[in-house]
């Protein structure tokens, strides 16, 4: 303010006082006033994101000044919605508005640090050895001193490093592996692209052009809802969080919108304001359940149960009692209900088996093309039919692969049966399986005969063979699976609500604790909302019902409703699950980049729930068999061994993936099958037939058969993701942990049948762990080297989500602080080091890949009928037929960098495509020689220039449809010649639009409507996953073509999972062993342990941000009932103890009326690096939420080769579930903080 008065000798204020003495004019300086204008002065303001995986995707102003960050607040520039929809903005939350704390604090990485033991080694191994590669070799074939430095891992000694010295180190560790070993010895491990795309495909692209392993995360992170592959063919699409606003009626389900969903948590509110109603489902008082009508509080685990009883009453009054038009219609055309399905002859009664194909009937209803995979329904004149739209149609010949309504041989139209009833054959008894029986201390049962008999009506059918068999239809199944009289005289069926039997209100109520009342209530008022606004009823999903092992039981059960209201596809209805910001939407466009497509394809893909499982030896603890996951219907002798055989069959019938991949380096192959004068394709055949070759994860001890670098970025892998924490330490770093329990060889387990068993398991079996990251994480503290990576606000990238549909960027600010450097500029370096350090020991070489088959591949008709396992002679071994693809890359590894930085010439020979479509791409290679221009000389003579993180950038969008209105008209014209439908007016208006990254920092950009994904980017419909399914006809990838709510597959049918079953969770064991074995004299109580979303903090990021510690608690607490701690002698914010067989921890206790009995809380992800005493169990520093979980793997998400349930990245494979884990939670005694610096404290014990 002007200071011009104050220079005047006769200008002065009055002094006295007014108001009666309670005002009075001072005159005072005023200079203080400039300290708060210079705080706020900045040079510019640059727009930026966090990359951070909270699906946000937030659009910030970050303003800097001197060259430094000094604040960032939330940019409200987004494209403004339609007249009658909320704009998305504001959207930003707490956590991001402290983001810039890091640029600058303590916990900043600054330079690159090297474990001081591995310098050391190194820099001596380096005066003896010239070369890097024999100087790597001459420490790790040192057992003495590889032990030494991984010993240190986790315990500090950390130095000051340079760029050169590390780069040379890990390309000589690379080198050394791959020649050694084999490249798929070295993987890497960063999830969720969509938060910083280009940061991602940065290590994938390296990793694919040496071919290394690039490990998944949304499996593993357990994100994944396997349900969603089974039902739709779609790893995950779900609605926009606008599209909340469309909607008339949502249930908020095992989802804390508010907490985990900040920016779009307005949406939510809004709706209200139109009379929404919301409905909050929730086992503890979440913050949700605020913004709800009404609260309804399963038992934790039991949700199942809960949506199988609303089911019931949906079907029954509003199917059965008094159908209405639009469910009837839905369900007959979108979902695989009027398909027949044939019964299998069992003792005194039928089972459900696989569904009826063309190729079962006398000449396969006209069908020549892949008969075995139509699906059969009878149409309203009493014909058999094989209609358009299933997966035979897709693959093999064009036009029909669509949801119209007519017969697939004549054309015809047609309409399908539901139901036999009323023109049924016969009526035959066919057994249900039944797991609700299941007795347990900690969750309610309710017994009933393992093996329900249902009443159902049948037809016979004679078949191609000669032979007779019964079927019925997929309605009817449901119909009785559910429970349902319908006039058959069913003693297992409910004629009234108040029935205790399996599936009613009344017996959820038993099982969940909900009152029945409220249960009818809400599935009444839910689907009549649905009829009456023609399926603009919306459940909210999340991580709440995803961690559990049996997910698939507790997201099939929301889906059916879903299903049976006809919701999927509606603006305002449907599926919104929301866990891990998965949506890459320029997908097709990244792919190329970030494996490393535009120079060999295929890249080395593998699922991490697999892998380590195997790796860190969790399987040697397992105590989950796979017996009592079998069906009582099931012939049990198919099923035997432990849960690891069936994820080695799965990887030698061609389902999983495997890495390492065989027991030999793939580099060796090709030269040994020269020498035979075979080619290598059929040299390994042959040896994998005689055993000279195994899979590797048949022999996972073997030295020579585990992974031996890794790369971790972008991630937290050690002290956020990592289940089994523990079993890491040892068996993957060997280092210090905190394991209680005992392997199988100790405890007399089963052992494996598949696996080599070895009386000790091998520790420490990574050699290198190279982490990039900004701050000093958990996993840099176990690291060997760690690498200084920009910031959000120091680096150019691009980020999406599936909360909104805009692409914005992350840029640079300001530039890397101190010697910190891009992940771009990072890999880069490594990979122009590796081209220099190989020469002399890689050069142009053979390597042989083996490749799950793969789903959106016609090769996903594999396997039509029966499981067959070529290794027990039940058929032979035919590459992506029985078995992985074997197939040939040819790598030049001198010319690694040259290739990381220019695009390849395959986008040109072979062009680009996702999802099962494929189309031209030469005029968008011919933009990006022009926009990145050419290579002058070298490898890559010609091709566009990738040196610059923009340049990545502008490949991912000038490839993708999603941004390039060219591309997009070229994919839908694509798919259009498969559906025989015209779909290209869908794009047409953006033919001209091309989004650059200049444009994205100017303002977020919407995307293009594309065939990758199943919405609509329009101005008149929030994008809503299935839409294109519904109003384009374009049939989900599905065996049928349509939702599947029967999964006909023979291990789904075996693990009694064929339809929708409740599961109450598994028992894992893991603290009847532990409890009271080291007792400290408090009182100890087995509880669930539960490890939502946290408010403080986004994952692990943020958990040591000085602004959200001191908002906090600060430091690791777990939440626990009142009912529990008074049992247990514990009052708030005493120090506890959680453990089991795994491991234990630390942690301040958060008593709290709004947690029921029998469960805690520990938010994730709390570390072990801020206010973390050491444990009386293992007398270690605390431990972390993870250190008393341990992985066990699901066989029926093994499946593949069979149209959905087939291999994609990250779309379908075991999961990383947790939540079915129980612990030991005391009162602590000695609370040692392990320092020496005289703050040991003893709490007093419980009276």
């Amino acid at each position: 303010m002007s200071k011009f008065l104050d220079r005047f000798r006769y200008f002065k204020q009055k002094g006295e006082t007014f108001a009666d003495g309670h005002g009075q004019l001072l005159e005072t300086n005023r200079d203080w006033e400039d300290g708060y204008r210079q705080r706020w002065q900045h040079d510019k303001i640059v727009r930026s994101t966090h990359g951070v995986n909270c699906t946000g995707s937030c659009s910030w102003k970050i303003y800097v000044k001197n060259g430094l960050v000094t604040w960032e607040t939330q940019q409200t520039d987004y494209p403004r919605t339609r007249p009658d929809m909320p704009n998305h903005e504001p959207r930003g939350c707490p956590r991001g508005a402290s983001y810039s704390w890091y640029l600058y604090s303590a916990n900043r990485l600054k330079y690159p640090l090297m474990r001081k033991r591995l310098m050391k080694m190194w820099r001596e191994a380096k005066k003896l050895h010239r070369d890097p590669v024999e100087a790597w070799a001459s420490i790790i074939e040192d057992a003495d001193k590889a032990k030494s430095f991984k010993q240190a891992r986790g315990r500090g000694g950390f130095v000051r490093s340079s760029w050169q010295e590390v780069n040379e180190l890990i390309a000589a560790s690379n080198v050394y592996t791959v020649k050694t070993y084999g490249p798929d010895r070295v993987a890497g491990f960063s999830p969720i692209p969509a938060m910083s795309m280009v940061s991602y495909a940065s290590g994938a692209r390296y990793l694919s052009l040496i071919g290394g392993t690039c490990l998944s995360f949304y499996d593993w992170y357990c994100d994944l809802p396997p349900a969603s592959p089974q039902t739709w063919g779609e790893q995950t699409d779900v609605p926009e969080s606008a599209d909340w606003y469309n909607s008339s009626y949502i249930i908020a389900w095992g989802s804390n919108v508010p907490q985990t969903r900040t920016p779009d948590a307005h949406f939510f509110t809004e709706v209200r304001y139109k009379g929404t109603k919301t409905v909050a489902v929730t086992p503890d008082y979440a913050e949700i359940a605020k913004l709800c009508d009404l609260w309804l509080a399963p038992k934790q685990g039991t949700d199942a149960a809960m949506a199988l009883a609303m089911g019931h009453v949906m079907l029954r009054e509003f199917h059965l009692d008094n159908p209405r038009q639009y469910f009837t219609d839905y369900v007959r055309r979108y979902t695989d209900m009027p398909m027949l399905v044939m019964l299998e002859e069992r003792d005194g009664y039928y089972a459900a088996g696989r569904m009826l194909r063309a190729a079962d009937l006398v000449d396969s209803l006209g069908q020549e093309n892949n008969p075995e995979w139509k699906t059969v329904a009878i149409n309203s004149n009493g014909e058999m039919v094989a209609p358009n739209g299933s997966i035979g149609f897709r693959w093999g010949e064009k036009g029909k692969w669509n949801l119209e309504q007519r017969d697939g041989t004549t054309g015809a139209e047609t309409e399908l049966q539901l139901s036999l009833l009323g023109s049924q054959d016969e009526i035959a008894d066919v057994g249900f399986p039944y797991f609700g029986g299941e007795g347990s201390e900690y969750f309610n049962h309710v017994a009933l005969d393992n093996v329900l008999l249902h009443k159902l009506p049948v037809k016979r059918l004679q078949l191609a063979d000669g032979s007779s068999a019964l079927v019925t239809t997929v309605y009817d199944l449901t119909m009785a699976n559910y429970g349902l009289e319908r006039g058959l005289n069913d003693e297992n069926c409910a004629t009234s609500y108040d029935d205790t039997k399996a599936y009613t209100p009344a017996w959820a109520e038993q099982i969940t604790g909900v009152p029945r009342a409220q249960i009818i209530r809400i599935a009444r008022e839910f689907a009549d909302n649905a009829d009456k606004t023609h399926g603009r009823s919306m459940i909210i999903v999340g991580a709440g019902l995803n961690h559990w092992y049996h997910l698939d039981m507790n997201y099939r059960g929301l889906i059916n409703m879903l299903v049976f209201c006809g919701c999927v596809g509606q603006s305002g209805g449907g599926w919104a699950h929301y866990v891990g910001q998965e949506k890459l939407r320029p997908q097709t466009g990244w792919q190329p980049l970030a494996f490393a497509l535009d120079w060999q394809r295929p890249a080395r893909h593998m699922n991490s729930t697999s892998y380590f499982y195997n790796h860190s030896s969790q399987w040697r603890y397992e105590t989950v068999t796979a017996e009592e996951l079998l069906s009582p219907m099931a012939d049990k002798s198919r099923y035997s061994g432990h849960l690891i055989d069936f994820n080695v069959r799965a990887e030698r019938m061609g389902w999983l993936p495997s890495a390492p991949q065989l027991g030999t380096n793939p580099l060796y192959i090709a030269r040994e099958a020269e020498k035979a004068g075979m080619t290598p394709v059929d040299y390994t055949v042959k040896s994998l037939k005689e055993g000279s070759i195994r899979f590797a994860a048949e022999q996972p001890e073997n030295g020579k058969n585990h992974p031996r670098n890794l790369f971790i970025w972008r991630s937290n892998l050690l002290g956020s993701s990592g289940k089994g924490h523990e079993y890491m330490l040892k068996y993957l770093l060997g280092t210090e942990h905190g394991i209680q329990g005992l392997d199988l060889g100790k405890q007399g387990g089963v052992k494996p049948e598949e696996v080599e068993w070895r009386d000790n398991g091998l520790d420490g079996k990574l050699d290198l762990v190279v982490t990039l990251d900004f701050r000093l994480s958990s996993t840099c503290l176990y690291s060997d080297i760690v690498l200084p990576t920009a910031t959000w606000y120091e680096k150019d990238d691009m980020n999406t989500s599936d909360m909104h549909p805009f692409i914005h960027p992350l840029s640079a600010a300001v530039d890397p602080a101190w010697e910190s450097k891009s992940d771009w500029e990072i890999y880069k370096g490594i990979a122009k080091k590796f081209s220099e350090v190989c020469v002399g020991h890689l050069g142009k070489e053979t390597d042989v890949v083996t490749l799950p088959i793969q789903h959106d591949s016609a090769a996903e008709l594999a396997q039509p009928l029966d499981v067959k396992d070529w290794k027990k002679g039940e058929c032979d071994l035919i590459p992506g037929k029985t078995a992985p693809h074997i197939m040939t890359v040819e790598r030049d590894y001198p010319a690694t960098y040259e290739r990381f930085t220019s695009i390849g010439p395959l986008m040109e020979k072979i062009g680009n495509g996702g999802k099962g479509i494929a189309w031209n791409t030469q005029s968008e290679m011919d933009l990006l020689r022009k926009l990145n221009y050419t290579k002058a000389d070298g490898p890559a003579k010609g091709q566009p220039m990738l040196n610059t993180a923009i340049d990545a950038a502008e490949m991912i969008l000038t490839l993708a449809p999603e941004t390039n209105g060219q591309v997009a008209v070229k994919a839908w014209a694509a798919l259009s010649e498969f559906t025989g439908r015209d779909h290209t007016h869908l794009a047409t208006n953006k033919e001209e639009e091309k989004i650059r990254f200049r444009d994205i920092q100017a303002q977020p950009r919407k995307i293009i409507s594309s065939p990758t994904w199943s919405g609509l980017e329009d101005e008149h419909v929030s994008y809503n996953a299935g839409y294109t399914n519904v109003h384009e006809l374009i049939p989900w990838r599905t065996l049928s073509g349509r939702q599947q709510l029967y999964q006909d597959h023979q291990w789904m049918r075996d693990f009694g999972e064929s339809l929708l079953v409740y599961r109450p969770p598994i028992d894992t064991r893991s603290v009847k062993a532990v409890m009271g074995r080291k007792s400290n004299g408090n009182p100890e109580k087995a509880l669930n342990f539960l490890t939502p979303h946290q408010k403080w903090g986004i994952h692990s990021t943020y958990s040591d941000n000085l602004l959200m510690l001191t908002l906090s608690r600060g430091g690791p607490i777990v939440w626990m009932s009142e009912t529990d701690a008074k049992e247990l002698g514990i009052e708030d914010n005493d120090w506890i103890e959680v453990f089991n067989s795994n491991g234990a921890l630390t942690a301040r206790a958060v008593v709290s009326q709004r947690v029921p009995a029998g469960m805690t809380m520990m938010y994730h992800a709390q570390e072990r690096i801020v206010n973390l005493p050491g444990s009386e169990i293992t007398q270690q520093r605390g431990g972390i939420h993870n250190s008393v979980t341990r992985i066990t793997p699901k066989p029926t998400h093994m499946i593949g080769g069979y149209a959905q349930l087939a291999y994609g990245f990250n779309y379908y494979g075991t999961v990383g579930s947790n939540r079915d884990e129980f612990v030991v939670v005391r009162k602590m005694k000695n609370i040692n903080w392990l320092d020496g610096e005289g703050n040991d404290q003893v709490q007093e014990s419980v009276k």
